[in-house]
Formats: structure tokens, sequence, C-alpha cells
């Protein structure tokens, strides 16, 4: 793989005579090009070579981009007005960003250089335990349950099932003709596995909100291997008799 210095040498000359590009523009060009052949040269699955299919636009902040009252000025003298903004992050530093053209439109996604949270400190500690039917979480004195939603997404599950085993018989005809069938048993799937993402998501973020609040870490059994373990005691006790 070429090294940046390389790439400066053979690329460098030309993007800024042939293209007339500015010198960060030029630079971060090839930048661009060397992460991506990185990426996919990194990649154990490549497949095929990478390839061009969005226009994008790596920027440097300063000299690529720079950020005024109302509009992001890109070089080249190019304005673009700012229609919505995340307040939340102004307190960060800018990093680089990147010009995307999507849908007619021109968006600048800019990356902030947000320092490492401090370490946490829990007073205490909560356990989890998750089961088929049930999550339970507390600790000597707090116990709280919730109920998951198993039985509703197996209910999809098994509309899917009986839907695909009653048009399965041969005198239907084939798949292919019945497009809307196959329609309905991909969104009864897709309902199912929502369903479940959706309560771990509310779930999981719910139970962290109330760590935080008191100020305790969360802690979950490692069932990691518990198959394989439960099947050596087994093997060994049966040794044994």
């Amino acid at each position: 793989m070429r090294s940046i210095g390389s790439v400066h040498n053979t690329l460098y000359r030309e993007l800024k005579e042939w293209f007339g590009l500015p010198s960060r523009v030029a630079v971060d060009c090839y930048r661009d090009a060397l992460a991506n052949a990185k990426a996919w040269r990194n990649n154990p699955r490549k497949g095929r070579r990478p390839r061009i299919r969005k226009l994008s636009m790596l920027l440097h902040p300063g000299s690529g981009y720079r950020v005024k009252e109302g509009y992001v000025e890109i070089i080249g003298r190019i304005k673009l007005e700012i229609i919505s903004w995340d307040r939340r992050y102004d307190g960060y530093e800018n990093g680089e960003a990147r010009l995307v053209y999507r849908d007619n439109k021109m968006m600048l996604w800019i990356s902030k250089k947000i320092p490492k949270p401090q370490p946490y400190q829990p007073r205490d500690v909560i356990a989890i335990d998750v089961n088929e039917r049930k999550i339970v979480y507390g600790d000597d004195e707090i116990n709280k349950e919730r109920d998951t939603e198993i039985d509703e997404a197996h209910r999809w599950k098994k509309l899917a099932e009986d839907l695909q085993k009653r048009y399965s018989f041969t005198r239907y005809p084939a798949w292919r003709r019945r497009r809307g069938i196959l329609n309905r048993i991909r969104s009864y799937h897709r309902k199912a596995r929502n369903i479940l993402e959706a309560w771990a998501r509310k779930t999981s973020l719910g139970i962290v909100r109330f760590a935080k609040k008191l100020g305790y870490a969360v802690a979950r059994e490692d069932l990691t291997g518990l198959i394989n373990s439960l099947r050596k005691i087994k093997n060994k006790d049966h040794g044994q008799n």
C-alpha cells in the first residue's frame, strides 16, 4: 500500500495543474482516496474493488471550510446556507467534514473533537437477570421486573410461518407470481423482529437511566460457553456413575 508521501508526489502536481484545484483540496482528495483503499484492503471480505457511487468530498477545518453566521464557506468561495444545526456540540472544536451531494442538495457533515469522558465511579451495582418471559434487575433492596415481548413477537412469527405453509402447496402458482403474499410474509417477519428490537432498546435505555440516576453500575451474568460447561459437567457425572 502506498504511503501518503508517495501518493502526494504522484498526484499533487496533476491535481493542481490539470484540474486547477486549491492546494488543500488536492491533498484532501488523495487522502480520502487512500483511506478508502486501505479500508478495502483491510476488509477480509473484500469483494469487488471500491467504486465511487456517490459524490462526496473530504474537507479540512480552516483551510477547507469555515463556519460563519448563517452559512458555511467552502474553499473556492462556495457558500452554503445553514438550514439546521445541532447546538449541543457548539462547545467542541470542529474536525474534518464531508461534503455530500444527495437528492440535488449539498450537505456538510462536520465531525467534532469531543474529549473522552471521565471514568465513572459507581456507588453500587445493579444485577440483571434475563429470562425468556421476564427480565429482573436490582440489588438487595431494589427489585424491578419487566415482561418481555416474546409472546407478541412469536404471534407475528407464527402468522408468517402459517401463511408460508398455506401457500406452499403445489396447487398454487409459482412463488414469483405471488409477490403480494411474499411481501406480506416478509412484513410479518419484519414486524416480529421490530417488536423485539424496540423492546430491547427501550428496556436497556430504561435500566441505564435508572442506574445512572442512582449512581450505580450494571452487571449481567456472562452465559458464554454455558452449554459446553453443562455438557462437561454431565459427562463427568456420567463417568462417575
